[in-house]
């Protein structure tokens, strides 16, 4: 893996500032602590940091055509690049480098900027073409690599690999974005293309920026990529777990083409272990396989890690971590630049430090979940789907709502028992009720925990609104593959792919994701539903498909993710730290909190009246990040994605 950064004038052919720009590399050392490269022509920059992968001598960046015209920095593997290589060749090309990178230049004279629709990887690449003077950014179909990019008052565009690159630029404001608040306080992520920063902005999964000289401003991303959802010939469960494997096998033997050492990480699930018995299949070495343990029985899984890894004589690797880790709070603010929630963020940066002992690339599980239906929230929403079903919305809204109204809210109940939360859900459109259900803290939640001047700066506007923009565009009405979708464009890029990358080359490790291979994710999302989720069964084709592969104990165990225990540690060794950051000066004099509800949360949980560790641990960490960036203000009003 590497990153990329770059400045270009939209206005002109004003000198580019070497020294601004070789710190804005600096910052993502850690992606390619390899070698460093910068280019600079009037009004243009490009800089690159090296994580050496495939052709080790002769893959340095930034990259050139043969008259030096096309210039690409790039992030990413394109794992078909042999046979595009050998394409471009017939068609005239010469190439100097036995890389990837050097398709992208090629493929772009090519074929202009559908050259994106002929790469299968994963990538984030910004080129610059002197004869039309134009400059293309790219990221790939799932968002597995990040690209940010913000538009200068000056006239310049800069952009990089993560945030940290252009807060690097003096230019960069940082203003608070307030819509960006309300969403992260309800994903526990911002959601592309949104970030944390007024003004800055990530680049969408499957789609590109092209920006040409003298452009007033910079042109709106356009999108060349979706998942179709399309109607497929209908196929039974035993043709549809064959081919599956076979798809599987296929996606795992193109990422297993590295010139360093390649292993897996094997956390005894159903996907990593899918992923480890096909590389098994197309080693005739050991594969090398990573994983983390728990003293607490409670957190551990790693003895169904080993079940894989006894069967399949791999290499393998376990490193035991304290569940009391709690050492890394402040280092995540650094690794992720903008407040990110999710506490599973702990152990993934061990398992990605255990990992790079032995590797230099993992494979991974990733994208199982959300391509083959394997959240247990799906099931629940099909369940409340079924009850919304025969009353229409309008009159479910007005008997349900009055119902909830009058119950008495008891979410420390089990589910089925929550009768207030039921009635909510009933009242609800399929959007909202699934909005809900995946909020870190749901409307009333967040209503209270803001302050009323940043509730104005609101202006009404609800994270829901990002669900609801996706669910607009989506190629399918089907319930389950509604969901799917909405997951595919928010949570797997939001919040996992994120956490992976960041961790990843926090310890300059690359990660590559077989089950996130665009072919098998088109083709996984034209299989009937009833294939993916049947009688309960989240993933029921995967697991049919590798009944042969893998004993039942792992197909059918209860999916389990890692897990931290926040809420111990909320009323025992981090009970101290929590108060001083939640109720401290800093979140008080933000302005965009009430005292007395982030008092009162802090108190309920702390007496162990309710469990607010899920809020609490999103304020600490929303705190942090205050810490280390130092935003001003929040501007004034909100702007709907895409607007």
């Amino acid at each position: 893996m590497c990153g990329i950064a770059g400045i270009f004038d939209l206005n002109g052919r004003r000198p580019i500032d070497r020294a601004c720009l070789e710190g804005m590399n600096a910052t993502q050392f850690h992606r390619g602590p390899d070698e460093g490269g910068i280019h600079l022509e009037p009004g243009v920059g490009l800089a690159h940091r090296r994580l050496s992968i495939i052709d080790l001598k002769g893959g340095q960046q930034p990259l050139f055509n043969e008259d030096g015209s096309v210039v690409v920095t790039y992030n990413g593997e394109i794992y078909n690049f042999p046979e595009l290589t050998h394409e471009l060749q017939r068609a005239g090309h010469r190439f100097r480098t036995h890389c990837d990178t050097e398709v992208i230049v090629h493929a772009w004279e090519e074929w202009g900027e559908d050259c994106v629709q002929r790469f299968r990887g994963m990538f984030a690449f910004a080129l610059w073409d002197r004869h039309t003077q134009t400059l293309f950014l790219a990221r790939d179909r799932l968002g597995i690599k990040p690209l940010y990019y913000s538009e200068l008052p000056d006239g310049q565009l800069i952009f990089g690999s993560e945030l940290k690159v252009l807060l690097a630029h003096p230019g960069q404001t940082r203003e608070l974005d307030p819509c960006a608040v309300e969403e992260y306080f309800a994903y526990g992520y911002v959601p592309e293309p949104r970030s944390i920063l007024s003004g800055v902005h990530k680049l969408p999964p499957g789609h590109t920026l092209s920006v040409r000289r003298n452009q007033r401003s910079a042109a709106s991303p356009r999108a060349y990529w979706d998942v179709p959802f399309a109607t497929a010939a209908p196929i039974g469960m035993s043709e549809a777990a064959e081919e599956l494997t076979e798809r599987l096998r296929e996606a795992v033997r193109i990422r297993m083409v590295a010139e360093v050492p390649l292993g897996a990480f094997l956390s005894g699930g159903v996907d990593s272990s899918a992923v480890v018995a096909m590389m098994a299949g197309l080693s005739s070495e050991p594969v090398r396989t990573c994983s983390i343990g728990f003293a607490d029985p409670a957190y551990d899984e790693s003895r169904y890690a080993r079940e894989v890894a006894e069967r399949y004589a791999t290499d393998h690797h376990n490193r035991e971590v304290d569940p009391d880790d709690f050492a890394l709070l402040e280092r995540l603010g650094d690794l992720y630049d903008e407040p990110f929630a999710d506490s599973s963020a702990l152990p993934t940066y061990r398992v990605c430090e255990q990992a790079r002992r032995q590797v230099v690339v993992a494979l991974s599980g990733d994208g199982g979940d959300e391509t083959l239906a394997g959240y247990r929230r799906y099931r629940h929403h099909l369940a409340e789907e079924r009850l919304r079903n025969p009353l229409p919305l309008g009159l479910r809204r007005v008997l349900f709502g009055s119902l909830a109204q009058v119950y008495p809210k008891a979410d420390w109940a089990p589910r089925p028992l929550r009768a207030r939360a039921t009635f909510q859900a009933l009242a609800r459109d399929a959007v909202e009720g699934y909005f809900q259900g995946v909020s870190v803290l749901r409307d009333e939640q967040r209503s209270t925990l803001f302050s009323s001047a940043f509730r104005r700066e609101l202006q009404g506007y609800g994270a829901v609104e990002v669900l609801r923009a996706h669910a607009g565009r989506a190629p399918t009405d089907d319930p389950l593959s509604l969901v799917q979708y909405l997951d595919l464009k928010t949570y797997l890029p939001g919040d996992i792919l994120t956490k992976v990358d960041r961790a990843s080359m926090a310890h300059s490790l690359e990660v590559r994701v077989p089950l996130l291979d665009h072919p098998l994710v088109e083709w996984a999302s034209t299989l009937a539903p009833e294939l993916k989720l049947r009688d309960g069964e989240g993933k029921a084709v995967l697991k049919k498909a590798m009944e042969p592969y893998l004993p039942h104990s792992i197909l059918y165990r209860r999916k389990r993710g890692f897990a931290v225990p926040l809420a111990n540690w909320f009323r025992g060794p981090l009970r101290e730290v929590m108060h001083e950051r939640v109720l401290g000066e800093q979140m008080r004099d933000s302005g965009l909190f009430d005292e007395r509800t982030l008092r009162r949360l802090v108190d309920e949980h702390g007496r162990g009246a309710r469990d607010h560790s899920a809020a609490l641990w999103s304020l600490m960490m929303f705190q942090t990040f205050l810490d280390k960036v130092q935003p001003t203000s929040p501007r004034s009003g909100c702007v709907l994605p895409g607007a």
